[in-house]
């Protein structure tokens, strides 16, 4: 690979659906321990590619490389075996479960016990163990017994977090995590994030609207346009190409002084 410390990795990437070029020829590198953020209007294909990434599409051309190893054509399990999770735009958790129980259970799934998962719960200590330190680093901890479907919409958001951080996951893939948020939770659930990203050093993909958290956060940012990299960069570099203003950011980052 390119670089050592690339960590993901896509070589021409590609998905056609039919005459639509949905991902069209993405070179992507993510730098461990970077919260590298993918931007671009409604249809630009950023969904797609993490799809294409996750392993729930497969590409019409192209390689993935994670740490030097081609998983172009593993499943999701697979890829998460070697460090590598998914959020969803829309919550993905078991409702009537309680919240210790989702991340119990989602800490097993990785485990050598991921075949037992209707056995007493008590056998597997150490599932319990990371299912408390995750619900304690998200705040979580006070809702533990609570079921899931209670929590509130914000909660539900922490609770994913929780499910990556107790599978103990290198790479999490974030789509939209502060969809449905209101805009006075944002803030706080995206510091819960940078400050569990980096007291773990995990590495972070995430494809966002909300330009305040975007910049903010990130190391680096690819913009997508057409289903193709119109231009990567660090934040800064970003809100100064006059290709992305044109293309997508407009006017819209003058408060930031860039």
């Amino acid at each position: 690979m390119s670089n050592n410390n690339v960590i993901l990795e896509t070589h021409d990437l590609s998905r056609h659906f039919g005459g639509l070029k949905a991902v069209e020829g993405v070179n992507l590198a993510i730098h461990a321990g970077h919260l590298h953020s993918i931007i671009g209007p409604n249809g630009a294909g950023k969904t797609t590619l993490f799809n294409l990434l996750s392993g729930t599409l497969k590409p019409s051309r192209g390689r993935i490389f994670l740490r030097g190893q081609d998983i172009t054509d593993f499943p999701p399990h697979r890829s998460a075996h070697l460090g590598l999770g998914r959020s969803y735009q829309i919550t993905n958790i078991f409702p009537n479960l309680t919240v210790f129980e989702n991340v119990r259970l989602a800490a097993q799934a990785l485990g050598r016990d991921n075949f037992k998962l209707f056995a007493p719960a008590g056998r597997f200590k150490q599932y319990e163990e990371k299912a408390g330190q995750a619900l304690a680093e998200t705040g979580l901890l006070e809702a533990a017994v609570a079921p899931a479907r209670n929590l509130p919409h914000g909660d539900k958001r922490r609770l994913e977090l929780a499910l990556l951080l107790a599978q103990e996951l290198d790479i999490w893939l974030l789509d939209e995590p502060t969809a449905g948020l209101a805009s006075e939770q944002v803030p706080a659930f995206m510091a819960v994030l940078d400050r569990m990203r980096k007291l773990a050093n995990k590495t972070v993909v995430l494809v966002e609207h909300n330009m305040s958290v975007v910049m903010s956060l990130s190391d680096r940012i690819s913009v997508m346009h057409q289903g193709q990299l119109l231009a990567e960069g660090a934040p800064a570099e970003i809100a100064a190409n006059e290709t992305v203003q044109k293309a997508y950011l407009g006017e819209l980052y003058s408060d930031f002084g860039f």
